[in-house]
């Protein structure tokens, strides 16, 4: 079964950018030095990962990113600043 994963970018002027990827490095390195970033990515570069969660399918990713998405900025700020407090 193939992971899947969500996560938020950090763009450079401030502004976070959801999204699902099966490759957290590949999608990350996409964003920042290729055409296959997201057209809003593409001109808030450099981005940086500043959370990811994995998922069991591409649709429970999904529905996640959507509930994400949902989330207001302090929202999503307050659960990155709680996973970076676990790892660190």
């Amino acid at each position: 079964m193939q992971i899947w994963y969500v996560y938020i970018l950090l763009c450079r002027d401030s502004t976070l950018y959801t999204g699902i990827t099966t490759d957290l490095e590949r999608r990350v390195h996409e964003h920042n030095h290729t055409p296959k970033g997201a057209k809003y990515t593409r001109a808030r570069r450099p981005l940086e990962l500043v959370y990811h969660e994995p998922a069991d399918s591409r649709s429970a990713a999904s529905r996640r990113e959507w509930e994400l998405k949902q989330l207001s900025a302090n929202a999503k700020r307050q659960l990155i600043s709680a996973q970076q407090h676990k790892s660190g």
